[in-house]
């Protein structure tokens, strides 16, 4: 078992060496969440003790930073070129956007360069959906339970027992977590194959299926104006090529910091909640279960969504190219 990695709660700036390299840890008595009691370095120390877990799950992505700079109640900004200089061991993964807007995208591979993205001032991770050798062909499809104004956590859970069943019925195996902010995150663990396009288009249908049977309950309207009220939204539209998601593990910059976490059907069916997991008890929760997102990871029990997409994994104008660099 490896040694549990301190991170020092008596200093603002170290370096360490952490599996041989040496990582520069800063401002690490900066408050981040002061009503909390929990400084930047606390943050760190959490993506430490769940390294084991969350690593396989961002493993080989590009990962979008989004970085509070002066904590989670402060502003932030969206960031997705690697800064330099950076350590020579950050791994990129080049991609291209077309019209020449090629972005250099950190890559977190292990806990070196988790600790250094974290370092960042990142409280969430945000990876793609595609890994960095064919980012044009994830490895899951989702759906993102939203609730819209008056709609409650009850209700989210509902959703996302129906979604469950759908998925279910079409001889899939659904995983449920919480988003860590108002919803929840479904996902299916697919073959690869069907391009990002052709995925986005099977969670449109789903989606909208769902709605037009739900329609007191669930909503796949994307144009917030026109979007009824008290409904969840059955996202699928972050399933189109570029978008991220809160990773698993994710500690979100919430009044709480409450962490997007892995939970089973029967937590959501007993009415689990978004503040039953937060940054001071999910590594507890992680040592006592595992990684309930194993199947996500899995070679066995995945599903070939060539069977419901058919000739559209073969749509053209996907507009990507990669190239990986150490």
């Amino acid at each position: 078992m490896r040694r549990r990695l301190e991170i020092p709660t008596d200093v603002d700036n170290t370096t360490m060496t952490v599996d041989g390299r040496e990582v520069r840890l800063t401002n690490l008595r900066k408050p981040f969440w002061p009503e909390l009691g929990v400084a930047k370095g606390g943050l760190i120390q959490y993506y430490a003790d769940v390294a084991p877990v969350l690593l396989p799950h961002v493993r080989d992505r590009a990962m979008v930073m989004k970085r509070y700079p002066h904590g989670a109640a402060g502003p932030f900004f969206f960031m997705k070129r690697a800064p330099t200089p950076r350590p020579a061991w950050i791994r990129t993964c080049t991609i291209d956007h077309g019209n020449g807007n090629v972005i250099d995208f950190p890559v977190i591979d292990d806990l070196p360069s988790l600790l250094w993205v974290i370092n960042l001032g990142c409280i969430d991770l945000n990876q793609w959906y595609a890994k960095c050798d064919d980012i044009d062909r994830p490895d899951y499809v989702h759906f993102d339970l939203d609730p819209g104004k008056g709609a409650t956590f009850d209700r989210v859970r509902e959703s996302a027992l129906i979604v469950r069943e759908a998925l279910e019925a079409l001889g899939m195996k659904p995983l449920a977590k919480t988003s860590g902010s108002k919803g929840m995150h479904v996902y299916v663990p697919i073959i690869r194959g069907p391009v990002q396009k052709a995925v986005w288009t099977f969670a449109k249908a789903l989606a909208v299926e769902l709605a037009s049977r739900h329609p007191a309950l669930m909503t796949s309207e994307y144009r917030v104006a026109n979007r009824p009220a008290a409904r969840v939204l059955v996202d699928y539209n972050q399933n189109r090529w570029g978008s991220t998601l809160a990773s698993i593990y994710s500690v979100r910059p919430t009044p709480r910091a409450t962490v997007s976490t892995p939970v089973t059907w029967d937590e959501v069916a007993r009415g689990a909640t978004i503040e039953d997991f937060r940054l001071d008890n999910v590594p507890a929760r992680v040592e006592k279960l595992g990684d309930l997102w194993k199947p996500l990871l899995a070679t066995r029990g995945r599903t070939d969504l060539e069977r419901f997409v058919g000739q559209a994994s073969n749509v053209k104008g996907q507009r990507s190219q990669v190239r990986n660099h150490r």
